[in-house]
Order: C-alpha cells, then structure tokens, then sequence
C-alpha cells in the first residue's frame, strides 16, 4: 500500500489491517509466480548459488477454481431494464474482469468492484447528472475495509496508482455512511511526493444503496485479524506448493544429468606433450576420460554409465503432494491425482462425484450476491443520474456454465419430457426458467399467456 494512502487514512482515523495485507501479498506471490525470497534461491553444499524452477501450479489451482463459476448469462427484469444493465456491463468488460476476479478471489480471498460517474455534469447547487456509469474492478489488496458488521463490509476505501505525464499518481476513492445512513463518495488524489492534490478533490451525495460489491471466498476465514476479508486459499496451501516445486526439481535434476557417460582407460587416448591433457577428436571430445590402470568393476577399457531417473520414487511424492493440495482447495483427496499416467483436474473429477458439489455450491452464492449487488448499485446510478425508475428489486438471476459438471442439455430435456408427460403448470415453469434462465414470474406469465390462448381458441365456434 502507498505510504501516502496509508497516512491518510490514519490521520482520518482508521486503523489499516496490515497484518491481513501481509497474507494477502504473500498468496500474490504465489499466484504471480514469483520468485520467494528464501525458498527459490538455494546453494549447493559447494556454496554455489542456483535458483528452484518454479512449476506455478498455484495458478492453475485458482483457474481450475474459475472455471466452476463461470457466468453465461445475467438477467435482472424486464427487457428495457436488462438490456440497459447488460450494456452497461458490457461496456466495463465484465465477463473478461469478473473471470479475472474469481481466480483472484480464490488465491487472495477478496476481489471488490464499485460504481462510478464518468463525465457527468456538475451544477451549482452540487448536483451531478448524466455522465457514464462505469465499474472499476480492484483486488484484494487495493481494498481496504473500513467499517465491518456481521463479517461484512459496510464501508470501505480503494486505492490504485497510474501514470500521468510520465509522473505517478495514486487515487483514494472512499464510500461512508452518514447519520442518515446515505453513502457519501469521496475522491482523493496524490503526486508522485504523496501530496495530495486539492483540485481533484470530489465529494458526492449518493444514497442508501451501497455502492460497492465485495466477493470473497465462500470458505470461512479462521485467519486472525482479517476482518472484512476472505480466506485466501493458496495460504494453506504454500507448504504443499513447496513440496511440488521441489518435487519438479528433482524430477529436472535427473533428466537434466540423464545423459549417457562413456568412460574410456587413458591406455586409449593420446597425450598433449606440453599440457599433459587429452588430445581428443570432436567424437571423442563427447567421452569423459578416466585416468588409472583399471576402471570401475574391473570391466575393461570402456564402460557406458547410464543416470538413473527416479520417476517411480518422484511419482509417489507427486501423488502425496498433489492429494494434499486437493484437500486445502475443498474436493477431497483427488482434485489432481495421477491417473494412467495423467492428472485428472478439478472439472474433470468434480463432474463424476457429485458429493463433492458443496464447495462449489457455496461459492455460487457468494458469486450471485456479488453479481446482484453490482447491478443493483448499476441501476440506482441509473436512476438517479439518468432519470430512468428501473425497478430495484426486480429478481436478478445468475445462470452459470455447468458443462464442466453435468450435460446440461440432457438435464433439460429430461425437465422438458416432464413438463410434456404430466401437464403440471410448475413442471413447465421450471422448465422455462432453466432453459431461458427466466425470472419466476416471466416463466409463469408464459405458462398463463398459454393457458389463455388454448382456452380462447376451445371458446371460438366452429365453422
């Protein structure tokens, strides 16, 4: 965090949980693939120096995580309201930023987005209309909890740093709750110093709909001073990261010395008289000579040396490893595991055990109330700066990509056949809300609109 930002907040009065940054920065590394300071680098019992490679098989963890939670399609109401929220969507490239979120949010625990104005009018009694709405996605540790009740951020800061003319910047932007329990938006901007820059100042009246949305990880955060965060998945999981990296290694380090050793007897090779060293041909420049009457084994002049690679003893330790990251990441003993030779993923062993849906069940929620409190702020920017009347509690559902886990397809038409064969109104209502990832009460306003037509026609006399 900049110091600047930090000082600022302070002298507001607001602690910053430093404690809980420190964690957060720490799963990033991992996530990042970057080089960890005191782990990565290694020496030899020589004293040289070398680096770990590094498999970063953190990141995959977190995309595999991902890929349960993918969103097709968002709907919130009637066809004005969902087509302007969509757009508006679209335009902050939500479908690309909000994938982004989820592999963030299962490595550092939080991800965050809030709503602002962009270009809007300013009047002189202070009022704001028009301007475009905008969404401005942040990780966990550009968000900072302000104030937490029930484990759930009321208020809180974002801040980040850019460039203008070749000089860095840093914006605070804060969103409190006055005594009447509206939403103040308050914008600060620093120089490359950490002055803060009075002309940027904005301070904005909103309203009683918070203006930010915070996902975290369904899974309960037992971390200590973390309050307002979620639990970052890869912290438990860095000791068994280790392992794998290390694994790797060794399975490197055998294939990297794996290459087949000739020794021939110094009887064989002709000697340089000034040097005293081998005077070898570009083909015998490839044999590595051994010096001595006799050679290892009393085996002659020549013997191939082949390096054993330990692939059996290296692949136990993968299966342990890989086992003991499944179970930090919530599905049992076989997220990753050796199969035939390969590794089955999360999506590929999830969709033939169902028992292991409960992580992903939990995370959904977390996933849809995200969604829902991001448009619901969307719409009450609308309305108040766009004089639209968008209906603010309109049902908003979430229809998320379940081919990773089941056939959807033969899901519906199963949902379908039912409908058909017994002729009950609510078959039929599921039926559509699945299929058209319909609200309730659109589906059974189809049911009715044909129920009414077929009575209408069964009225009309026949000729």
């Amino acid at each position: 965090m900049e110091s600047c930002v930090l000082s600022f907040l302070e002298r507001k009065g607001y602690r910053i949980n430093t404690s809980a940054m420190e964690i957060i920065n720490t799963c990033d590394d991992w996530y990042s693939n970057r080089k960890i300071d005191g782990f990565h680098e290694r020496k030899t019992i020589q004293g040289d120096s070398y680096e770990l490679s590094r498999l970063n098989f953190a990141k995959r963890c977190c995309s595999d995580d991902a890929n349960l939670c993918e969103v097709i399609e968002i709907n919130a109401g009637d066809g004005e309201q969902n087509r302007v929220l969509n757009k508006i969507l679209s335009d902050s490239k939500f479908n690309t930023q909000y994938r982004k979120q989820l592999e963030k949010t299962s490595a550092d625990g939080t991800t965050a987005c809030y709503i602002r104005l962009d270009n809007a009018v300013l009047y002189d009694d202070n009022s704001v209309k028009g301007g475009e709405i905008k969404l401005n996605y942040t990780e966990a540790n550009a968000f900072i909890p302000l104030t937490v009740e029930n484990d759930v951020a009321i208020e809180a800061a974002f801040w980040g740093s850019t460039l203008k003319n070749g000089k860095k910047q840093t914006t605070l932007v804060m969103f409190t709750l006055n005594e009447n329990k509206l939403y103040t938006a308050e914008t600060h901007v620093f120089d490359q110093t950490g002055n803060e820059q009075k002309e940027y100042e904005k301070i904005l009246q909103l309203g009683e709909v918070k203006p930010f949305a915070v996902m975290r990880n369904a899974e309960v955060n037992n971390l200590d001073d973390m309050e307002g965060y979620g639990l970052p998945k890869l912290w438990n999981a860095i000791s068994t990261l280790k392992v794998i990296d290390l694994c790797y290694n060794v399975l490197y380090g055998d294939l990297d010395k794996s290459e087949k050793i000739i020794l021939v007897n110094e009887l064989l090779c002709e000697f340089d008289s000034k040097t005293g060293k081998p005077k070898l041909t570009p083909e015998q420049k490839k044999l590595f000579v051994f010096t001595g009457e006799k050679l290892p084994d009393e085996k002659g002049l020549i013997q191939e040396y082949n390096p054993e690679i330990r692939i059996d003893q290296i692949t136990k330790v993968f299966e342990l490893a890989l086992s003991l990251l499944s179970m930090s990441f919530g599905y049992g003993t076989k997220k990753y595991s050796f199969e035939n030779g390969q590794i089955v993923t999360a999506t590929e062993y999830i969709g033939e055990r169902q028992d292991q849906m409960q992580e992903l069940n939990r995370q959904r929620q977390e996933a849809v109330a995200y969604i829902q409190d991001i448009c619901r702020a969307v719409m009450w920017f609308s309305n108040q700066f766009h004089n639209t009347s968008y209906n603010l509690e309109a049902d908003i559902c979430v229809d998320f990509d379940d081919s990773y886990i089941t056939d959807k397809e033969t899901e519906l038409e199963r949902k379908r056949n039912d409908a058909l064969t017994f002729e009950i109104p609510q078959l039929t209502v599921w039926y559509l809300m699945d299929a058209y990832n319909l609200t309730e009460d659109e589906a059974k306003n189809l049911v009715l609109q044909k129920q009414e037509k077929e009575e209408n026609e069964e009225d009309e006399p026949e000729d």
